[in-house]
């Protein structure tokens, strides 16, 4: 299952990429994000890592992640490792202006196993809303400039 979203956002690419790329982040802009903090030494690179804890569909999904792809200022993709819910994230944040960039992100993965393909198209429906909302959320957040 593929999803994704791209939105413009009225801020600097510099100042974007760095609130996207830092997973303790997520909490800000994530519905459902309960908590989300990184089990490796700065700085962010390939090789990084961080656990979550989300709510999506009434189950909590513990996860760890592994930045997989990093081009500072530009792309992070983050693989889950461990997770009931697998996933691969990649993020690409473009300057459309001195002070506007296009974020892009493409999702894919999804539950795993014989009931996926029961309920795949549902989760998958379920996933693209929850999507959209989260990214609307980050422009909000980093538009406003105020960090909840």
């Amino acid at each position: 299952m593929e999803m994704g979203a791209t939105r413009h956002i009225n801020r600097p690419v510099d100042e974007v990429f760095k609130f996207l790329a830092d997973a303790a982040n997520n909490p800000l802009w994530q519905s459902g994000m309960r908590s989300c903090a990184w089990t490796s030494e700065p700085p962010i690179g390939v090789g990084s890592t961080y656990k979550q804890h989300a709510r999506f569909m009434g189950k909590n999904v513990r996860s760890t992640f592994v930045v997989t792809d990093y081009d500072p200022g530009r792309r992070i993709t983050i693989t889950s490792v461990e997770s009931t819910f697998p996933i691969v994230a990649d993020r690409v944040v473009t300057a459309t202006g001195p002070e506007s960039c296009r974020v892009t992100a493409v999702i894919s993965g999804g539950p795993q196993g014989t009931i996926a393909g029961l309920v795949g198209p549902f989760v998958g429906r379920m996933a693209q809303n929850s999507i959209n909302r989260d990214y609307d959320r980050l422009v909000e957040v980093l538009e406003s400039g105020i960090r909840p």
